[in-house]
């Protein structure tokens, strides 16, 4: 369970394939999960008692061609191949991208009780972006990412991996999981001499960035608090140039990973240095 509450979600049944999306320059297949009704909680347990261990969502799929590369989003994390994402990242619905504070978090999913369309096993997957919601549209007809409606969003790739092509919308079972990264953290530095900015990405663990702090060599046991400006960026407006650049990275649960001069005294924005540890 990994200390994450089971929810349960309701799946809708559709074959109507809706428009294309050019996502940040990424043709995306549109995974889409929405709420389930109350009354069919209990019959779902009873049916299978590791319904508790998984969360039960719906999806839907939406042709789209083929993918071009994978640029942006709201989590601010730039080119995903490059950074180490790739396709096995997911964009969630209001309900679940919590303003980004859900950036970074992996979850597992895997298709359910739907033998037509479902491929058996699961994927693991991070969140790297915004489904954003279309109020044009009601939620249970194409306006998938509305509030509160709980979705997730995944690339053609990885939704083959665990339902057929054609399956329109199916119900999977998600949950919260640990990240397992490569290598450290790593913090991308950018801004000016008078305002910095730090994404902060490649996190393991819990994955989602709840604080960052930051020290200066010559600032002694004073650390900085950094505040969100958006996604995983993260911002102060202390002068440090010409100091090797310390970091506390803290996590959802209060864990915390302490980079010691992570970044030597001739740093410049626009570069990236890694960690030596991270969760």
């Amino acid at each position: 369970m990994h200390g994450f509450p089971c929810r349960w979600v309701f799946f809708f049944m559709s074959r109507n394939m809706g428009a294309c999306f050019d996502f940040y320059y990424v043709l995306m297949v549109y995974i889409i999960l929405a709420v389930l009704e109350p009354g069919r909680v209990a019959t779902m347990v009873r049916a299978n008692a590791k319904l508790c261990e998984l969360s039960a969502q719906s999806v839907s799929i939406t042709r789209c061609g083929k993918i071009v590369r994978a640029i942006g989003g709201a989590c601010g994390y730039g080119d995903l191949f490059q950074q180490g994402y790739g396709l096995e990242t997911t964009a969630l619905s209001t309900a679940l991208f919590n303003d980004g504070l859900a950036c970074g978090a992996c979850y597992e999913i895997q298709c359910f009780n739907d033998p037509q369309w479902c491929i058996p096993g699961s994927i693991k997957v991070t969140a790297t972006n915004l489904c954003p919601p279309n109020y044009a549209l009601p939620g249970d007809q194409g306006g998938w990412c509305n509030p509160p409606r709980k979705h997730f969003d995944l690339s053609l790739p990885m939704f083959l991996k665990i339902a057929k092509y054609k399956a329109g919308i199916v119900p999977v079972l998600y949950r919260r999981m640990g990240c397992v990264k490569q290598g450290g953290i790593k913090f991308e530095i950018k801004g000016n001499p008078y305002w910095m900015m730090v994404l902060v990405y490649n996190v393991g663990g819990n994955g989602d960035v709840v604080e960052v702090k930051i020290k200066g060599s010559s600032s002694g046991d004073e650390w900085v608090q950094m505040r969100r400006n958006w996604g995983q960026n993260w911002q102060t407006f202390v002068r440090l140039q010409g100091e090797s650049l310390s970091f506390q990275v803290s996590v959802q649960g209060g864990k915390m990973v302490q980079c010691d001069g992570v970044a030597p005294a001739t740093w410049g924005f626009g570069q990236t240095f890694e960690c030596a540890r991270n969760f």
